[in-house]
């Protein structure tokens, strides 16, 4: 997240935001739920340091901005729930990954870029088809983004699990 998320000094510049992957990985394999807040902070503080130096505007940072902590929320929950009640273990859980990643990922993008369609203050006009307009350029990606971080790091966690013996380390079976 602090590499790919908005135009600060760390960023990686054409890699799309990470923000959405972090909070579904993290509600799948971090047991802490005190990791929601702390991360919901680090994301906020990226985009005020963003702000700060001037290489982020502050487009994004309106009254519709605690639509984000429902949007990260419910990530996190979509990767708790698939952790503790859809994950056996193996290829099969693939369907039951994707059926978890489409359905937090359009949860989170209803209440993000809803939220701010709607609340940010940008958009005089709002109406419900001037959001569905939008949806075509920014759902598509949203969700691509996601699959894709969240394909990657658990590709190199299988990985890694497959080389090295979990026992070593230090995760149940």
């Amino acid at each position: 997240m602090v590499c790919t998320r908005g135009q600060h000094v760390a960023s990686l510049d054409g890699l799309p935001s990470a923000s959405w992957a972090v909070f579904f990985l993290a509600g799948a394999l971090l047991r802490p739920v005190w990791m929601l807040p702390l991360l919901f902070g680090l994301a906020s503080a990226l985009d005020l340091a963003g702000m700060a130096a001037g290489s982020l505007s502050d487009w994004c940072v309106s009254p519709a901005y605690w639509a984000l902590a429902l949007a990260y929320a419910a990530l996190w929950g979509g990767g708790r729930v698939y952790a503790m009640r859809l994950h056996r273990g193996g290829w099969g859980d693939l369907p039951r990954l994707l059926l978890a990643l489409v359905l937090s990922g359009s949860v989170a993008y209803l209440l993000s870029k809803g939220g701010f369609y709607v609340f940010s203050g940008r958009y005089p006009q709002a109406s419900l088809a001037g959001f569905i307009a939008r949806v075509p350029q920014y759902y598509p990606p949203a969700l691509g983004g996601l699959a894709a971080y969240v394909g990657a790091v658990l590709a190199v966690r299988a990985s890694v699990h497959a080389v090295i013996p979990r026992s070593t380390l230090g995760v149940g079976t």
